[in-house]
């Protein structure tokens, strides 16, 4: 990718992201700007497609809304609202055991602190990043696998893993994309930047694209 070009590649999947569907977190997001929220629902999203996950997120959000709350339920009961998510069983533990630890150490609160929320046990660098950004709008970086691919493929970094990624983008993107830079890629990767064959002939931003890695596309 040209160098400079990443202002004109933000603004044009911009223009198109009204086009694609929006991601299960960016809609819990917009219906009710809670970090907790989006904190659960993050941890139900974890290996679990979005159009399981916002259904998911809803049933248990309509039984419990606030850590107190959800600590009243059974985990039986949280497996039976979060099904067919991946690992629910396991996610419910996790779900109860964080919220038990916000009210321990955090009186309740979600931390705005990509540390603090380190410290929750199940909470990874992906969720950590997604809550102080989609949550507290501050800025930060997740990456997932669609970040990790695409930022790849443009030639924009060149590493191995999502949390060299992670470094590469904190050192080279600015720091004005930060929060949106992950619902941009992830919408763009679900539906045109496919991990194999993607949808190049109907890229916008085909022409600035190296295709790095790229040996089939549509």
């Amino acid at each position: 990718m040209p160098p400079g070009a990443i202002p004109r590649v933000i603004r044009t999947l911009k223009a198109r992201a009204p086009r694609w569907s929006q991601t299960a977190i960016a809609q819990v997001e917009v219906e009710d700007h809670a970090p907790f929220r989006i904190l659960i629902a993050c941890l139900l999203s974890l290996r679990t497609k979005d159009e399981t996950t916002g259904p998911a997120a809803g049933r248990l959000f309509r039984l419990a809304a606030t850590p107190e709350a959800l600590l009243r339920l059974t985990p039986r009961q949280i497996e039976r609202a979060i099904f067919p998510v991946g690992f629910y069983r396991t996610k419910a533990r996790v779900i109860l055991g964080v919220c038990q630890d916000l009210m321990d150490r955090f009186g309740g609160a979600v931390p705005d602190d990509l540390e603090a929320l380190l410290t929750l046990k199940g909470v990874g660098r992906k969720t950590a990043n997604l809550v102080v950004t989609r949550g507290f709008r501050k800025p930060g970086i997740c990456v997932d696998t669609h970040v990790h691919r695409i930022a790849n493929r443009w030639g924009y970094v060149r590493t191995r893993s999502p949390e060299e990624t992670e470094q590469a983008l904190r050192a080279r993107l600015p720091r004005r994309y930060w929060i949106e830079f992950n619902d941009l890629l992830v919408s763009f990767g679900q539906t045109v930047c496919r991990p194999i064959s993607p949808y190049c002939s109907r890229c916008p931003i085909e022409r600035l694209c190296p295709k790095v890695g790229v040996t089939r596309a549509r």
